[in-house]
């Protein structure tokens, strides 16, 4: 750092509140996603109608950024899935990138709750021309994960975990059940914006997410790490798991 360059940095800061700190930081995090997806993650008409259509269809703005998304693609193809499965749809905007990872005899079954964003969803996955690939069911995940576990399947080669985090500790141990070794599962938001550290946390989403995170600390057949993220989608994280044996 050049000489004075601490003293003048402070001096800008002077007056400067703590949201406003945040929201400068902020704005530099989504500027450079925006430069990071520049670079890797080429025009995607299909991925950008997807976001339109959802975000007109009144969805929430909650699904990965387009970076995390090249992530989970990119996951999904290191590991050579065949087989993936999906806790929490959306608008099919993640699903997309997943399934596009999959061979053309591949697999994807993906979770949601709300009829309307299913309807969204399987609408997008159309129009990316994967519901060959993709079946979308409706229900609650915890009703569904059951049945699942009673079909006729191989374990799915890998999970993607982003829905309800208080529901996190119940999918994680469904998501263990129907894996096998070599099965990576990750789950989104796990860091809360920094809260996942406060014990004392009164948000049953950060206490969900601490709940799996002990779970998954005291599971011997897994070796899993937590990675923070900071981006257009704020200060979060993903936990990335990877089974090392079967049960």
């Amino acid at each position: 750092m050049p000489p004075g360059a601490g003293r003048r940095f402070l001096v800008l800061l002077t007056g400067t509140t703590g949201h406003q700190l945040k929201l400068m930081a902020q704005e530099q995090w989504t500027a450079v996603d925006r430069y990071i997806a520049e670079l890797f993650v080429k025009d995607d008409p299909v991925l950008d109608a997807a976001l339109r259509d959802s975000a007109a269809a009144g969805l929430p703005a909650i699904h990965v950024s387009a970076i995390q998304g090249k992530l989970l693609h990119m996951l999904a193809s290191i590991r050579g899935a065949r087989t993936i499965l999906e806790i929490g749809t959306l608008g099919g905007y993640s699903t997309i990138w997943l399934a596009r990872s999959l061979p053309a005899d591949g697999r994807l079954i993906t979770l949601e709750a709300d009829p309307r964003c299913a309807e969204v969803a399987r609408a997008n996955i159309a129009r990316a021309d994967l519901s060959g690939i993709v079946e979308v069911r409706i229900g609650k995940a915890l009703d569904i994960l059951p049945k699942i576990a009673a079909e006729d399947r191989d374990p799915f080669d890998l999970i993607f975990i982003d829905a309800n985090k208080d529901g996190y500790p119940d999918y994680f141990t469904w998501a263990l059940r129907l894996s096998r070794q070599g099965t990576v599962i990750i789950a989104d938001n796990v860091v809360r914006s920094g809260a996942v550290a406060d014990a004392d946390s009164a948000d049953p989403l950060v206490q969900g997410v601490r709940r799996m995170n002990e779970l998954v600390a005291n599971e011997p057949r897994v070796n899993a790490t937590t990675i923070q993220t900071v981006g257009e989608k704020g200060h979060d994280g993903l936990m990335i798991a990877v089974v090392t044996a079967d049960r």
